[in-house]
């Protein structure tokens, strides 16, 4: 406990820079711990007090109220500065997401993109043009600061005061919106604290490989190359893939995804997911006149031909995965009247066979290694003739990603997990680091990452799921950069090289 205490980042005195009394008043309301300093409005006002800024020991927040540009904004907005525009000069920021999920989580609607810095007010044409150059609110005095600041990190949190509909010029809108943003800034200060609190230096040790394996990356491509030869839409049945935000990718490019094929409409092309389907849906799409593009697995496709080979030569299957996963679903459907699904070793002396002579296993290919492993002895204890694949079910990059992680585990304070809740693969990871005795948390992207999974933390492990794209582990090292510097090692276990072919009817896009 003493070394953890050693090495956790300390809370940073926080300066929060605001031009206008009111913005000051709301600042100290919900945050009377933090240092506020009100500096007047204007470029000129906030060149003069761009010193507050210069401090490296402290954090800053440059606070106050903002006009939208984004039609989509309302007053009591919260805007956070992806980075900060001027007619001279554009101001990278630092990645805001922690604090954005801490917002968020609070009640706030919050928005992160640029923040164009205008000398004066703006409204009419002038807000649609700037808006049209992708900044989606304004202020006068953020860039002229941020500019000249040392401070690290330095983070803009504006608050919509006039949006679109409400702008200045329109005193009875203005004020209700004037009310509506004061609130919200005052929520917003009193949230800062948690951010604050986890401030300072951290050491982030990447596990490789990591992130999107083989399969991954030819089911992506093959939704991808069928949109760009045939053009939206194209239909999946279910996830492609396991994680949200692949699949939100796709959707805005014109797939459709559905749960079942009778919401294909009757000839469209239909494209499997990459975790098989069974001969019954096969059958439906061929009933329904559907143009099919397979995207399953090789290895998923692999277990599949093992299930059917050993139905025909009338073993019992015992499939170790978890029962409703779409995978599991899909060779169970190969030889449903020969496969029963088991979950874990306790469930051995639950299974029933016709010949204990004749009983085989296979497993989902998304399993935890040393579990999996379990589950087989007690298997082989009970049936000792007991068959098997001629190789290993579990994927290589699910055993590499586990193999990492592992050594993650080893020498870091917490391991992060990027995936989605659905993707077996990317929670087995924190359930292999748990095991190896240390902390882990599977976490969508940066913003779910809350402020109690890094307390006391100092060095942290990190690595994806494989269907995680590895953009989201970027951009965790980013968020976790906002907080303060970060250092970046990597721990490899095993190099990946193997790449799948696409089916003959689509081409690799790009």
């Amino acid at each position: 406990m003493s070394a953890l205490l050693e090495t956790a980042p300390r809370t940073r005195s926080l300066v929060v820079l605001t031009p206008m009394g009111v913005e000051a008043r709301a600042v100290r309301s919900g945050a009377p711990w933090a240092r506020v300093e009100q500096f007047g409005v204007g470029p000129r006002n906030a060149e003069r007090s761009a010193w507050l800024a210069q401090d490296s020991a402290s954090a800053v927040v440059i606070a106050g109220f903002a006009g939208a540009l984004d039609d989509s904004l309302e007053p009591g907005d919260v805007v956070l500065a992806s980075e900060l525009r001027s007619a001279d000069d554009t101001v990278e920021c630092a990645n805001p997401a922690i604090l954005a999920g801490i917002l968020r989580r609070g009640g706030l609607r919050v928005h992160t993109g640029p923040i164009h810095c205008s000398p004066r007010i703006v409204h009419g044409a002038a807000r649609r043009e700037l808006a049209q150059r992708g900044a989606i609110a304004v202020d006068m005095e953020s860039s002229w600061i941020a500019g000249r600041a040392t401070a690290c990190p330095l983070v803009t949190l504006r608050v919509v005061s006039d949006s679109t509909s409400h702008e200045l010029y329109r005193p009875i809108r203005a004020a209700s919106g004037a009310l509506a943003a004061y609130r919200s800034l005052r929520r917003a200060a009193g949230l800062l604290e948690e951010w604050a609190e986890l401030l300072g230096e951290r050491d982030v040790v990447l596990g490789a490989p990591r992130a999107s394996c083989a399969g991954v990356v030819r089911a992506v491509d093959i939704v991808r190359g069928a949109l760009a030869e045939r053009g939206a839409p194209i239909y999946v049945r279910k996830q492609i893939v396991h994680n949200v935000h692949v699949v939100r990718e796709l959707e805005a490019l014109g797939a459709v995804f559905v749960e079942e094929l009778d919401e294909v409409p009757h000839g469209a092309t239909v494209i499997f997911s990459a975790h098989g389907v069974s001969p019954a849906v096969r059958a439906e799409a061929g009933e329904r006149g559907l143009d099919v593009i397979d995207a399953t697995c090789p290895l998923v496709a692999k277990v599949h031909a093992e299930t059917r080979r050993f139905a025909r030569e009338g073993f019992d299957i015992v499939l170790i995965g978890h029962e409703g996963h779409e995978e599991v679903d899909g060779t169970l459907g190969e030889a449903p009247e020969r496969v029963q699904v088991i979950a874990s070793a306790e469930e051995v002396v639950n299974v029933e066979v016709d010949d204990p002579t004749r009983v085989a296993y296979l497993t989902q290919t998304t399993l935890a290694v040393d579990e999996t492993n379990r589950v087989v002895e007690r298997l082989r204890e009970r049936f000792p003739l007991l068959a098997g694949p001629a190789s290993d079910d579990i994927c290589y990059a699910t055993q590499n990603r586990q193999d990492a992680v592992r050594a993650l585990a080893g020498e870091c304070d917490i391991v992060l997990v990027v995936g989605s809740q659905n993707s077996s693969n990317s929670q087995r990871l924190v359930e292999v680091a748990e095991r190896a005795g240390c902390p882990a948390a599977l976490v969508e992207h940066a913003e779910d990452i809350r402020p109690a999974l890094l307390a006391g933390t100092r060095r942290i492990g990190l690595t994806a799921g494989a269907s995680a794209p590895e953009e989201l582990v970027e951009g965790v090292v980013g968020a976790l950069a906002g907080l303060g510097p970060v250092t970046c090692a990597q721990r490899t276990v095993a190099t990946e090289t193997i790449r799948f072919k696409l089916p003959p009817n689509v081409a690799r896009n790009g």
